[in-house]
């Protein structure tokens, strides 16, 4: 029998990524709620325990009542809120982190999907850490610019109205309170001891997200080159089909934060020098950012091939 998929909150930005990738395809059995029933609890409960896999694509009080409407052990969960990526009992779905993440999701019951700009940070931060050459307390600077889809529905309408405030012409910064709900989320998958400042900024554009993190190179310990961290980056992903490294400095001497928009997958970028290091994490925010990479996580839960439908 064909696994049973269920998209709890089709109807927001990420479900609908979700379903246009899983729309097609025929190895799933994906079952949708009548549109007038879609928040009626009682239903909702009979679909997320008549599934295989249930996607969360909900605020996050929802997201954690969803949880408890499910009765069974078989129903395996996918939760695409915030909710979750710091909870012990659910496994962080960045398979490419290492081979005990990757085999974490592949058995688990309950997979936090990663967040937009924390995966973006993750992508550079968790590798450098993990090896050394960023210590845990070391002060770090990102800064993330993002297309406007990441808003969902109410922000893309207001970028796309033809009214719209002529301020949204330009890029702005936001989260200027430095405690985006991103944040706890990049400390602890990375294991930090200092909470990086992170500036987020929404570009007049669709869909697309560079993710940048800024480094000193005497402030680490050996005092390693951009051309060393480059290097050790391409070694630490080497062989994985959805995040890799580009050649260093990038294919031209500007990085476009669009350069992945379509995209599945996930590209870092090193440039610098002997003295300073930036690491751009490009990719697509409703992809390896959002929807990409819950139909990545639903596939090696499944025992599928991790690409199947996905654009890389």
């Amino acid at each position: 029998m064909k696994p049973v998929v269920y998209i709890d909150g089709k109807e927001g930005t990420t479900g609908l990524q979700i379903f246009e990738r899983l729309g097609s395809r025929d190895d799933i059995d994906l079952i949708l709620i009548d549109e007038d029933k879609r928040k009626d609890t009682a239903e909702r409960k009979k679909f997320i325990n008549a599934a295989d896999i249930v996607f969360l694509c909900l605020p996050d009080a929802a997201a954690r009542e969803a949880v408890a409407l499910c009765e069974n052990d078989k129903t395996r969960f996918i939760d695409a809120s915030t909710a979750h990526r710091t909870d012990p009992a659910w496994d962080y779905g960045f398979a490419e982190l290492s081979e005990a993440h990757r085999a974490a999701i592949m058995q688990s019951k309950r997979v936090a999907n990663p967040g937009c700009h924390a995966s973006g940070f993750i992508s550079s931060v968790y590798p450098l850490v993990k090896l050394g050459i960023v210590p845990a307390d070391y002060p770090l600077t990102c800064s993330s610019l993002t297309g406007y889809s990441g808003g969902g529905k109410k922000l893309i309408a207001e970028y796309e109205d033809p009214n719209r405030d002529p301020r949204h012409d330009s890029h702005r910064i936001y989260g200027t309170t430095l405690k985006h709900k991103h944040l706890p989320e990049m400390v602890h998958v990375c294991g930090l001891q200092e909470k990086p400042v992170f500036v987020p900024i929404l570009g007049d554009y669709y869909k697309g997200m560079a993710s940048t993190i800024m480094l000193h190179n005497s402030r680490l310990p050996g005092q390693p080159t951009a051309q060393d961290i480059h290097a050790a980056l391409t070694k630490y992903y080497e062989g994985q089909k959805l995040v890799r490294t580009a050649p260093f400095g990038g294919e031209e001497p500007v990085i476009y934060s669009s350069g992945m928009a379509g995209h599945d997958s996930l590209q870092l970028i090193v440039c610098g020098h002997e003295e300073q290091t930036i690491v751009t994490a490009l990719f697509d925010n409703l992809g390896k950012g959002a929807s990409g990479a819950a139909v990545q996580n639903m596939n090696l839960m499944l025992g599928f091939e991790e690409t199947t439908g996905l654009t890389i």
